[in-house]
């Protein structure tokens, strides 16, 4: 019985061609984007979960108090807190600290700079899961200058020869020997790092650094006894840093409170200098898009069904008069539809393989090497099969209902609970599509909006070149930057500890009011030297830019910016000028104060900022060079470099592809986004493609009769397609409401935004409109053109 429902099945499919390729088609697509969307959903929201102890590791969050209205929420803490606060609370097991720092590295008198290096304790092996292949865990970073090597890394310097016991030299001047050799760490962790050196490492390259309560910058992850009621540590840390921290230093502005987060939450939070983040309101829009095609896909299924009841409605009648029973024929065509659904999986499973690559490059990472890894593929093949029998039970139950005599005699018609049921299902596919076509104009027009906006700082034809903080450069700085002038391309030449959109330090500082009084504050902060603020092409609005002519600029002047005076209380920035502050070991006063530029993301709100003359504390060269053969100059350049530093390797960037960088992940959302939505319209096409073909087969008798009458062609297309463009009207006044509320929230999260105007709407319900005829069209025309004749004999 089986075998003959099986071959009954793959007759059906085989005659009906066309049928069978849109259903399987519709059906497979849907359900390979549901698997990609589901791998890039489960790979965000996997970060650090492969360490084996992840529930106890929880990692330390300071937040920063230096005035009644301003505190800063910060992901990484002091290097002294990790090792007071074990040491003071039993409940805490082990804790490490982990310093980022770029670094050079010399080899057989080759240069490397490697950015992804951590300065890390040895309990780190204690607390993380990081698989040692050579070397002891216990003793690998216990040492100075002893350091760890990823595997890759490992064959990068030294090939296939054993690296333990090899020599390294650091920063041109500290030999380093490799202790030990650990796996590859995964893509889905914000521990990332080619390298770690140990503590003691930095301690000796920076004497006292480890004891410096006030110096932010360090991660610290505590591991926690089973069982830890972390309300109640929590409720310990007032009293322990009224322990550690002096009154003194409370009254200077180090008010700090202490909070301990999970590791598996650390990842979607947006506190600063947390590293690499992701964002849980864009998982959650994925898998809401998700969820709909995979809806849409099984909503199709039903409707390209029961569009072919009317042609098999005489084919249950004869089966039933020669004997058979409901529960034979629903099986029939159950069987049918896993059938396809089966065959759609092996599609999907192919589509998916096929596309995962290009995936991982558009999402950025690698979120998934293969679907027949993680138990992907018995999960596709899971749903395929519930869809088979839930998208299936309908049009099987439908079908084995109808009344012999009645469909035998020709007098057939659904029901009208079936018929709205059929329109409802079109609505709500088209209500999806429409809130999906408003969502990517939006997203498309934010994100253009950001790269577009006045940034208040010149950021084309900006070289930027990264010396490291070599103090042999900082000793001739000024003859390099002569030396680089002198290639006729470059315009003009300055120095600074960092560019916008790279990122810069907070200074704890104490500024003059509008009140007279010394208001601390943490204040974002450049070094740089003289040339700054006119290479950048930043506007002064009050005062003065720094000048060599005055002595004192480079020892007791900062220039402030408009953020920073309006949060003094002065209403003018005139009224800033001449007031005094104290930062970092300066005394003086305020010289100038510039106009807001975009130092950061649009993202975020221009927060404070100075500027001070300190060239011996910056980090980068930027020359501004012309737009003419840049390839050249920047060969020139490097023909420059390596003469004057040629201690360290070429490292060269542009100041707008750095800027720019800071949007790399809403650029992949939105083209993830926008690839999703077009598929998701195209199945509803089908859906609706499905209901078309439905509702010709019903009419094709009063299609001939009309036909016979004098109807025309465009007269027959407008009948067969107004009902259609009714329902997507209704699905667009269901949308558009609902568009406008989650795009609302989503645009909440930028600081800099953009408008959502009615043209939008307007935009999405055309498109709707212009899809959806374009679908129905095809349909009506074929019945228009048929011949009456045999329209009339068809029943």
């Amino acid at each position: 019985m089986i075998k003959n429902y099986i071959k009954i099945a793959f007759r059906n499919l085989w005659r009906h061609k066309s049928f069978s390729l849109i259903n399987i088609v519709g059906l497979a697509v849907g359900m390979a984007a549901f698997m990609l969307i589901v791998m890039y959903v489960s790979f965000e929201l996997s970060y650090d979960n492969f360490h084996e102890k992840r529930d106890q590791i929880y990692r330390l969050n300071v937040d920063i108090k230096s005035s009644p209205t301003e505190t800063m929420k910060l992901a990484v803490g002091s290097a002294p807190m990790g090792p007071a606060l074990k040491a003071d609370f039993p409940e805490i097991l082990e804790s490490t600290r982990m310093f980022g720092d770029g670094m050079l590295v010399k080899i057989n008198n080759q240069l490397f700079q490697e950015n992804s290096v951590f300065y890390a304790d040895p309990s780190i092996f204690k607390v993380f899961s990081l698989q040692m292949i050579k070397g002891d865990p216990n003793k690998a970073l216990k040492d100075p200058y002893s350091m760890v090597m990823t595997e890759s890394t490992a064959k990068k310097y030294f090939g296939s020869d054993n690296p333990i016991g090899k020599t390294i030299l650091i920063e041109n001047k500290y030999p380093s020997t490799v202790t030990g050799i650990i796996k590859d760490i995964p893509a889905n962790s914000q521990l990332k790092c080619d390298m770690l050196y140990s503590v003691s490492t930095l301690e000796k390259m920076s004497p006292g650094r480890l004891e410096q309560w006030g110096n932010f910058g360090n991660f610290t992850y505590l591991l926690l006894a089973k069982g830890t009621n972390v309300a109640q540590l929590q409720a310990k840390f007032p009293a322990f840093l009224k322990r550690h921290i002096s009154e003194k230093d409370r009254k200077n502005g180090e008010d700090y409170a202490l909070f301990i987060e999970p590791l598996k939450d650390a990842y979607m939070d947006t506190r600063e200098w947390a590293g690499e983040t992701g964002s849980i309101s864009n998982v959650r829009i994925f898998s809401v898009i998700a969820l709909f095609i995979l809806i849409i896909a099984a909503i199709n299924f039903i409707n390209l069904t029961t569009a072919r009841a009317v042609e098999r409605a005489k084919e249950v009648g004869i089966r039933k008069v020669i004997g058979a029973i409901r529960h034979q024929l629903t099986t029939q065509f159950l069987g049918e539809s896993i059938i396809i659904c089966l065959i759609s999986f092996v599609f999907a499973v192919g589509l998916v393989s096929l596309l995962l690559p290009m995936f991982n490059q558009l999402a950025g990472k690698e979120i998934c090497s293969s679907i027949f890894s993680h138990g992907y593929i018995f999960i596709l093949f899971l749903i395929s099969l519930l869809i088979g029998i839930a998208a299936g039970t309908y049009p099987a139950l439908t079908l084995s209902g109808f009344k012999p005599i009645v469909v035998l005699k020709g007098r057939f018609s659904t029901s009208t609970k079936g018929t709205l049921l059929r329109k409802g299902l079109v609505v709500f596919q088209f209500t999806i599509s429409i809130i999906l076509i408003v969502g990517t104009l939006i997203v498309y027009n934010q994100l253009s909006y950001m790269r577009n906006q006045p940034l208040g700082f010149e950021k084309d034809q900006m070289l930027t070149l990264n010396f490291g903080g070599d103090e042999s450069v900082h000793k001739s700085f000024e003859e390099i930057k002569s030396e680089f002038k002198s290639i006729p391309t470059v315009l003009s030449a300055t120095v600074s500890s960092g560019v916008p959109g790279v990122g810069n330090p907070n200074a704890h500082s104490e500024i003059e009011n509008k009140e007279g009084t010394m208001q601390p504050t943490n204040i974002n902060m450049y070094d740089v030297d003289y040339d700054f603020i006119s290479t950048y092409g930043i506007k002064i609005v009050a005062g003065r830019a720094f000048s060599p002519s005055f002595a004192t600029d480079s020892t007791k002047a900062i220039v402030i910016n408009e953020a920073a005076a309006k949060s003094l209380g002065y209403t003018s920035p005139n009224q800033a000028i001449g007031k005094k502050f104290s930062q970092w070991g300066r005394e003086g006063q305020i010289v100038g104060v510039m106009k807001d530029f975009h130092y950061r993301s649009l993202q975020t709100n221009i927060d404070p900022l100075n500027f001070r003359v300190n060239p011996s504390n910056t980090w980068v060269f930027t020359l501004k060079i012309s737009a003419q053969n840049i390839p050249a100059t920047i060969a020139a350049i490097q023909n420059k470099w390596k003469v004057l530093i040629p201690q360290r390797p070429f490292d060269y960037s542009f100041v707008d592809d750095a800027f720019n960088k800071q949007y790399a992940t809403e650029d992949r959302f939105g083209k993830l986004f926008m690839y999703f939505s077009v598929l998701a319209i195209f199945i509803s096409c089908l859906g609706l493609l499905g209901l078309a073909s439905y509702s010709t087969l019903q009419r094709t008798r009063e299609i001939g009769i009309r036909k016979v009458m004098g109807a025309s062609i465009f007269g027959i297309v407008n009948m067969l397609s107004k009902e259609f463009l009714l329902l997507v009207i209704i699905a667009a006044v269901i949308a558009f409401p609902l568009a406008w509320l989650g795009m609302h929230k989503w645009l909440q999260d930028f600081a800099y935004r953009i408008d959502i105007g009615w043209w939008v709407f307007a935009v999405a319900g055309l498109l709707s409109l212009m899809i959806a005829i374009s679908t129905v069209s095809f349909q009506a025309i074929k019945a228009a053109l048929m011949n009456p004749i045999k329209s009339l004999r068809s029943e």
